[in-house]
């Protein structure tokens, strides 16, 4: 559990370079430095993304490192809801981020996590005994919030990843292709093309759109929480003594769905030949407590619908810059839309095909 930090200007020498030029970083100084010590000195970092970075200080002759995120309010309360409210709620607290403090100033909130190190699953993918541990603890947090009465609380401070996502998605990103010619804005070629496709794609959606629904509602059991980010680099799975302790980072997506939007998400980042194992590793967690998943074909089936979502929230932001003619993000949204056309060209089966039985 993090803590609350006041704000001042206390010197962390270093913390400038680190992150993007006219960010005010008294706030995140002062949080630092509550929480580490006084005479915390930067001695090095490492970059993850952008807004993240592991920094490694020194302190009282001592060294350790934490991760700093920076975030947007939204993200950074939905981070704080997850951790302060929903996984103690159903006694998940040891599945958390490890979150140790905060801070805001005027222009970005700051989160300050406890390092996990190398034990991301990223880094062993074939280690039968961690992955297994992982989606157990996965399967847990799935079962746990089955019909939970906090899910509507999940819902507004997260996201609705369910049968909206998918809908809502294909229809404002449908909205924003198809505004482009009445207003004016001119594509080169290639991009002219991936947005006729990307038109095609989002229509098929909204075609399938109630048979997708009363799949979700038929075959994909219980609403629950999800983390809605499950990539591997996000499970950390850690030795203590003769077993291991699950963590999952970067709730900045966690919402409201089923199963299958964090399934599908797992499963993929495995090669295909593994991904039988993974999912016989859940079905028999989530067996134990008496929940039946469908075939392997119809769960394909809910695994495309949540890809094809996640796929069509990323046409919406690109579309949007270059209706408004902002030039600074128009180079990115001129990379951006053919990109996100091609993942939908490479969308297949999850499950491989003998086992879904999709010819």
């Amino acid at each position: 559990m993090g803590r609350v930090i006041g704000r001042g200007e206390i010197a962390l020498e270093g913390l400038e370079a680190l992150f993007d030029a006219g960010h005010e970083l008294s706030a995140l100084r002062a949080a630092l430095v509550e929480l580490l010590g006084p005479a915390t000195r930067l001695v090095g970092s490492d970059r993850f993304k952008s807004r993240v970075r592991r920094l490694r200080v020194e302190t009282a002759g001592s060294r350790r490192s934490v991760v700093v995120k920076q975030l947007g309010a939204v993200v950074a309360h939905r981070n704080r809801m997850v951790v302060e409210r929903w996984l103690p709620a159903v006694g998940l607290e040891a599945l958390g981020p490890g979150l140790l403090a905060w801070a805001a100033d005027a222009r970005s909130s700051w989160q300050i996590y406890q390092d996990w190190g190398d034990a991301g699953l990223d880094r062993d993918p074939n280690d039968r005994r961690r992955v297994r541990a992982a989606v157990r603890a996965i399967a847990d947090l799935h079962l746990r919030f089955a019909d939970h009465p906090l899910l509507g609380e999940c819902r507004q401070k997260g996201g609705d990843l369910g049968r909206a996502f998918f809908g809502g998605n294909a229809r404002d990103a449908l909205r924003a292709l198809e505004a482009m010619a009445p207003a004016g804005v001119e594509l080169p070629g290639r991009v002219h093309a991936a947005c006729d496709q990307l038109m095609a794609q989002l229509q098929g959606m909204l075609d399938e759109e109630s048979d997708r629904a009363r799949a979700l509602e038929e075959l994909g059991g219980p609403e629950t929480l999800v983390h809605g980010d499950l990539w591997l680099t996000n499970v950390f799975v850690l030795p203590a003594d003769d077993w291991v302790r699950v963590r999952l980072i970067d709730w900045d997506h966690a919402g409201v769905a089923r199963f299958s939007y964090d399934l599908s998400t797992l499963l993929i980042r495995f090669p295909s030949s593994q991904r039988p194992d993974v999912l016989a590793d859940y079905e028999e967690a989530v067996a134990a407590r008496g929940w039946r998943l469908p075939d392997a074909h119809s769960l394909n089936g809910l695994f495309d619908t949540a890809e094809r979502s996640r796929i069509a929230s990323h046409v919406l932001w690109p579309a949007l810059a270059l209706l408004r003619g902002d030039a600074a993000l128009r180079d990115w949204a001129l990379e951006a839309l053919p990109d996100v056309n091609g993942w939908f060209d490479q969308l297949g089966p999850v499950l491989p095909l003998e086992q879904s039985a999709v010819a």
